[in-house]
């Protein structure tokens, strides 16, 4: 069956069955290979893509289900303004080991961003629970995301002077 989907801006038209994941038609059909298999039930999150920039888990979504949304992967987060402040944070705060999940966990973190531009530690802890890192690495990213937030407006650090 044919489906065209818009991934990262672009049309792609592809044949497939109707149940195949989206996660398999990213990867093997418009080569994207972003987005990881994990767990293949949407339980570690390594296969996080954006649908209409809502966070979903692509093993475990038919390509049938996608209909006419927008798709945005790790390849495309980075042309975003969130994405690219949360890139440049990963490499800052060097959170990367072995970097499987990492895709997944920045897709996560840019929809609560977007959502949610300075969360609280609480606000990170909710919306990054269910993304798993078998490095360990939670520390790091929560300190990412931190410095990817735009912090709130408290005034001008300046006061005038009287004369």
């Amino acid at each position: 069956m044919q489906f065209t989907l818009k991934v990262n801006g672009r049309a792609h038209t592809v044949d497939v069955d109707a149940d195949t994941p989206l996660l398999w038609v990213l990867r093997d059909e418009i080569d994207l290979k972003g987005a990881k298999f994990g767990c293949g039930a949407g339980l570690c999150g390594a296969c996080t893509v954006h649908l209409n920039g809502a966070p979903v888990r692509s093993c475990s979504l038919p390509v049938s289900s996608v209909g006419n949304a927008a798709v945005t992967t790790i390849e495309g987060i980075g042309d975003t303004p969130v994405g690219a402040r949360l890139q440049k944070a990963w490499l800052d705060v060097d959170v990367v080991q072995c970097g499987y999940c990492q895709a997944g966990q920045i897709m996560s973190a840019a929809a609560l961003l977007t959502q949610t531009p300075a969360p609280s530690d609480d606000d990170i802890v909710s919306a990054m629970n269910g993304n798993i890192c078998r490095c360990g690495t939670y520390l790091r990213i929560h300190e990412a995301i931190k410095r990817a937030a735009i912090k709130p407006n408290l005034g001008s650090a300046t006061t005038k002077q009287r004369t």
